[in-house]
Order: C-alpha cells, then sequence, then structure tokens
C-alpha cells in the first residue's frame, strides 16, 4: 500500500472519543462520524490481526450487513483492512446478524461482522464482531482491538503483511446454512395451515427470509415494510414501533403478528386482540413447554435487569428458577454458558435457545412461538392470559449527547438521591433501573411498581432530575 494511500486512511488520534469505543453491543454511532471508511479499515485490520493470533492461523471472516445507505461502505471498507492483514472475507450481502453467527459457527472460518445498528434509525450504524464459534467477543479481546487501534491510529501501517493479501469472496450461497438450520430445528411436518399471520420487516435484514419460512409451513403471510430501504429502516416501524403491525392485525383478523428489528435478532410479537407480547411472555411461554419436555435444566431461565417483576414471580410460582444479568444479549450468553441454562433472553425480543443456535435470532423465535400456538390448539390471546400479569413498567429515554456526561451519570449526587428517595419509599412494591445505553446517545430511566400510580410518580420525579443534571 502506497505512502499516499496510508496517509489517506490515517486519522487524527484526537477525532477518537476518549471513552470506550466498544459499548453494550460492538460499537456504534452516527454512519459517517466516528464510523466512517477511514475508522474501519483500520478497525478491520486489527480485528484480523487479533482474530488470527486467538486462531493460530489465517483463515476466513465472514461479513453481513443490514439494508442502511452506508452498509456497503462501511463493510467494504472492513473488508479491505482484514483483507490487509492478510484474511479471506466472506461477504453474505443483506442477512440477519444471526445468519453471520450460524454461518460463522458451521464453517472453519476464525471470526464474524456483522455490519448493522440493530433498530437504531438509519443514520445510525454499527459494527458487531462473533469469535470462530459465532459467540459475541469477550471484553478482553475487544480490548485488545480498541487498544491496538488507538496506538497505532496516526502510524498505521501494513507492511507485515506485504505480498500476504487475502481476497474477497461474495458468497450469498452460504445464507443458505442459515435457513437449512433454523428449518431444522423445528417439529417435523410442522404446518401452520389456516393461520394469518402479519409480519413487520422494518425494511432490514429480514426481507428476503423470514417470509419465505413462513409460507413454506402454509400459512397466510401479510407483509409489512417488506423491501429493504437504507432511508427508512426502523422508521415508525419493526420491534420498536409496534402500532403499524397493531393495527395491522385487528384490519385483516390476523392471528398472530411479528415485528423484527433491523437486523433481525430481536422480535415482538402482537396477538389478534393487538395486544403486545414481548420477550418476557415469550421467555415464559417457551420456558413452560421445554420444562414439561424436560429440555429446561434446571428449570432455568436466564434474564437480565430489564425482566417484569411479574414474570419472574410467576416463572418462581411454578417451580422454576430465574438468574438476571446486566442489559446485552451477551451479557445472557455469558451467564447462559456459565450456568448451563438452555434458555434466556431479553424483555426487548432477544431470545437465546441452546437448542438451537448460538445467537439471538427473531426469525427462529417467531418460527417457534408460532410453533408453539399451532401445537397447544389455543390462540396467543389464550396462552397469555393463563401466563401471567405484569407489573405496570415505565422506561423513558433521556436524550445525552455528551458521552462524559453518559458514562459518569453515576457520580451526580442529585441523581443518587433521587433513586434512594424512591426505592425508599415504594419498598418491596416496586424497583427502579438506571443506566446509560450501550446502543444509543440516552440515559434509561425504568420505573416499575405494583400499581399505575406509584410508577408514573416516579417515572416523572426521576427524568426530572435526569433531565436537569446531564440533559443540558
Amino acid at each position: 500500500m502506497s505512502k499516499q494511500i496510508l496517509e489517506k486512511f490515517s486519522l487524527d488520534s484526537n477525532t477518537l472519543p476518549i471513552t470506550r469505543l466498544f459499548g453494550t453491543d460492538g460499537i456504534r454511532s452516527k454512519a459517517g462520524e466516528l464510523l466512517n471508511a477511514n475508522f474501519a479499515l483500520q478497525l478491520g485490520y486489527w480485528v484480523g490481526t487479533v482474530l488470527q493470533e486467538q486462531a493460530n492461523e489465517r483463515g476466513a471472516v465472514v461479513i453481513g450487513q443490514d439494508s442502511r445507505n452506508s452498509s456497503d461502505m462501511l463493510a467494504m471498507a472492513m473488508s479491505s483492512g482484514l483483507t490487509a492483514a492478510g484474511l479471506e472475507v466472506w461477504h453474505l450481502g443483506l442477512c440477519p446478524t444471526p445468519c453471520v453467527a450460524a454461518v460463522t459457527n458451521t464453517t472453519d472460518a476464525i471470526g464474524g461482522i456483522m455490519i448493522s445498528a440493530s433498530h437504531n434509525p438509519p443514520e445510525d450504524n454499527g459494527i458487531k464482531f462473533f469469535n470462530s464459534k459465532g459467540i459475541k467477543l469477550a471484553d478482553n479481546l475487544a480490548q485488545e482491538i480498541e487498544t491496538r487501534l488507538r496506538a497505532n491510529y496516526n502510524n498505521f501501517n501494513c507492511a507485515d503483511t506485504a505480498n500476504q493479501w487475502g481476497k474477497h469472496y461474495y458468497r450469498p450461497g452460504l445464507i443458505d446454512n442459515y435457513t437449512a438450520m433454523v428449518q431444522r430445528s423445528l417439529i417435523p411436518n410442522l404446518n401452520f395451515q389456516g393461520m394469518k399471520i402479519v409480519l413487520d420487516l422494518a425494511w432490514g435484514a429480514s426481507v428476503n427470509l423470514a417470509p419465505v419460512m413462513f409460507e413454506q409451513l402454509g400459512a397466510e403471510v401479510i407483509l409489512l415494510h417488506q423491501l429493504p430501504d437504507g432511508d427508512r429502516i426502523n422508521v415508525n416501524c419493526g420491534s420498536t414501533h409496534l402500532d403499524t403491525l397493531r393495527q395491522a392485525m385487528l384490519e385483516h383478523q390476523a392471528n398472530l403478528g411479528f415485528a423484527f428489528d433491523g437486523d433481525a435478532d430481536r422480535v415482538m410479537a402482537v396477538d389478534c386482540q393487538g395486544r403486545v407480547v414481548d420477550g418476557d411472555y415469550i421467555l415464559y411461554l417457551w420456558g413452560n413447554k421445554l420444562k414439561e419436555q424436560g429440555e429446561l435444566p434446571d428449570d432455568l431461565i436466564i434474564a437480565t435487569v430489564m425482566a417484569n417483576l411479574g414474570f419472574e414471580r410467576a416463572w418462581q410460582q411454578t417451580g422454576g428458577k430465574l438468574i438476571r444479568t446486566a442489559v446485552g444479549d451477551r451479557h445472557v450468553q455469558a451467564e447462559m454458558w456459565r450456568t448451563g441454562a438452555m434458555l434466556g433472553g431479553e424483555q426487548s425480543g432477544h431470545i437465546l435457545c441452546h437448542h438451537h443456535g448460538v445467537s439471538g435470532d427473531g426469525i427462529q423465535t417467531a418460527l417457534h412461538l408460532a410453533s408453539l400456538v399451532a401445537q397447544s390448539g389455543a390462540s396467543l390471546t389464550q396462552l397469555v392470559n393463563s401466563s401471567f400479569q405484569t407489573y405496570p413498567q415505565i422506561l423513558r429515554n433521556v436524550r445525552v449527547e455528551c458521552r462524559e456526561k453518559r458514562s459518569q451519570w453515576q457520580e451526580c449526587e442529585l441523581i443518587q438521591k433521587a433513586i434512594s428517595q424512591a426505592e425508599t419509599a415504594m419498598g418491596n412494591e416496586g424497583r427502579i433501573l438506571v443506566r446509560a445505553s450501550g446502543t444509543e446517545p440516552v440515559i434509561r430511566v425504568m420505573v416499575e411498581a405494583i400499581n399505575q400510580e406509584l410508577t408514573n410518580h416516579w417515572t416523572d420525579q426521576l427524568v426530572r432530575v435526569v433531565e436537569t443534571n446531564l440533559a443540558v
């Protein structure tokens, strides 16, 4: 690589934020700011270098992407860095995040990369990383990559790999490995005939796969936001914006509805009454099925601190156990490996079942929930009615643009005092969770209480304190 090109791809280290680059789910920011071609090329080089050292060999890295307008740019820049490090790149093109994890896990690839900002708006993007088993990178590896990136940012030089350049191959055919894996996870002779199912594809990564899988099983499928559209991905649609899906369910008198996020690693369900069925309900219903079949070790489910108290107490009443982790499916995954649990997930719709895969998978989860409904002979509404009642819960986001303020919010004495006051007032009739998002520039304030009045009161109080002290 010529000196002129190296200079072109070198950036002033001052452009890197002083806070940690890796968040809850890889690296995420507005496209063109931190996540530009220059940054991605150098990041790709150091990711490739660290992955090779872990594998003790050169190998292939799988890259997938969602439909964002910036995803092509970032995928190509990452590929340039990886091939500069001497690695082979298998580019899948448009596909869900769990597809990248599955292909990485079932081939001899030494790592995987997904270009996506998940449920974030179109102007954002992100980069997620997987090891050779399709599991998100451990913190120590992420830190090693970041350390080398920062140390060499002004003097990027790939001369060490001269004459050992890697190659880039476009291999969308490998996506078939993923679809076959999902289909094998379903019970034999599964049939959705007579079921009308609405799918909200969020203009994202699920558009080419989810409709076909449901139609092949005999369902009548109604599609919303069904094209790959980088200008509209997640805009008022998908798993974080359910009003359109709820309206479509009532309009079409459908049996089931599913909404995926931009990279299809999460799903939210809607029943025939337009009622939202979130990850807590999915975990409870799927958990009970596995428990009946003797396929849930220790009757254990792994959830996060966001899981509703109503879910936790209802699961415990069945004799089940629930362990909470920090927010983020990688934390759930780590606890599942540690405990041997086979089912875990998040209220937001990331569901992991180790019987069938190594990552959260929205399409697979939707198919299994539909299968559970088909096998039960009951409607999703009836299954939910016989499960549990949630405690009133409110989650409010306070936008805080300053990274430093977000990362240091716990040092604010007035916020800590307000949280302590609320916790003392509610006692065991509620709980509070305040945290900085690892994927968006917001502080999340969650309040859950035995009644709506308490929930509303303390949410308003805490949001006001966070806004006053951090948002201005």
